[in-house]
């Protein structure tokens, strides 16, 4: 088969598409002949040397995929050769063919073609397992989301909004923040030349978030407190803008909130395939009804992979960017 191969750490470049040893399907995997793959921003973290995968996973990047069922390993039942499915990886989606856990295997939505479908299992199992099995966002509320014209940042704004929630986000264009409204998005802040908490408390008589979905970490930390409502909820999910800062402690005791940090890919399979029945479970139905959707911003061939490692590095897509074998 052939594989996007890191052949170094560094900028796109470092990326060719090569022939390497086929994937097999071990005792309760299946092996993927794969239609699409998805870039995250792990994907750019692990070419540059910054983010190994975990123990056992795949050295090829690729955190989902979509495509069809090539064969079943030891053990497997439920799927047959020829299903169209996507799937949550910790690894390998950049490739003609992966060996995937069958806990993490999804079935394509009605109404998804195959390709889109590979946009949808890490936005869907990231934003469902910390807004609501986690943070338990409930109709009524806040979410304030982060980087709203993301991948996760668009499937938060759906999500949300078909639970009865009101949603906040900041992004960095007028552009962005059109998509976001878009999609359902009620208080939109441009972070360039808005601050946040102003406008959040503005919005909502000075309550602020009852949830806040961040993908920065350090940098908004103090600010992300201070925007929380009362038995609010901050999630991090991310840390684009630093690993380390000060937490006051004394406005979390006031506002009874808490702080809550999460990484998808190193969770043991049992907790991924809990998340994956439940996303299949409570988020499948709203994309099969058409109420939610992927947000597919612009699609390249796997081999042109350093192309939108480069498109997404810039930070001007809205959505996300997929590759095809």
């Amino acid at each position: 088969m052939r594989a996007v191969v890191v052949t170094g750490p560094g900028g796109p470049e470092v990326l060719r598409w090569e022939e390497v040893p086929d994937a097999v399907a071990g005792p309760g995997e299946v092996l993927v002949d794969v239609v699409a793959s998805a870039v995250n921003r792990a994907d750019l973290m692990q070419r540059q040397g910054h983010y190994d995968p975990p123990p056992g996973a795949s050295a090829y990047l690729g955190l989902e995929c979509s495509g069809r069922v090539a064969a079943l390993g030891e053990g497997v039942a439920g799927w047959g050769a020829g299903d169209e499915v996507c799937a949550l990886l910790s690894g390998g989606g950049y490739a003609e063919k992966v060996a995937v856990p069958v806990g993490q295997l999804l079935p394509v939505p009605d109404g998804v073609d195959l390709v889109s479908a590979a946009g949808l299992p890490e936005v869907a199992c990231t934003v469902w397992s910390n807004v609501f099995m986690l943070a338990g966002l409930r109709p009524g509320e806040t979410l304030l989301v982060h980087g709203g014209s993301s991948g996760i940042g668009t499937m938060a704004i759906q999500l949300a909004r078909q639970v009865g929630a009101r949603v906040a986000v900041t992004a960095g264009s007028a552009a962005k923040l059109d998509a976001c409204r878009d999609l359902g998005a009620q208080i939109l802040v441009n972070y360039r030349d808005k601050d946040f908490v102003e406008v959040v408390r503005g919005a909502t008589d000075g309550r602020g978030a009852d949830v806040v979905l961040d993908n920065m970490g350090a940098k908004y930390l103090a600010r992300n407190v201070e925007v929380l409502a009362p038995n609010g909820r901050l999630v991090v999910i991310g840390l684009q803008g630093g690993t380390t800062a000060e937490l006051d402690l004394a406005a979390l005791l006031r506002k009874r909130a808490a702080v809550l940090a999460t990484s998808l890919r190193s969770r043991p399979a049992e907790e991924k395939a809990a998340i994956v029945a439940s996303v299949r479970e409570n988020v499948w139905p709203l994309v099969a009804g058409g109420t939610v959707r992927p947000v597919i911003d612009r699609t390249f061939p796997m081999a042109a992979a350093a192309e939108a490692h480069r498109l997404v590095e810039a930070s001007t897509h809205v959505g996300k960017v997929l590759l095809t074998t």
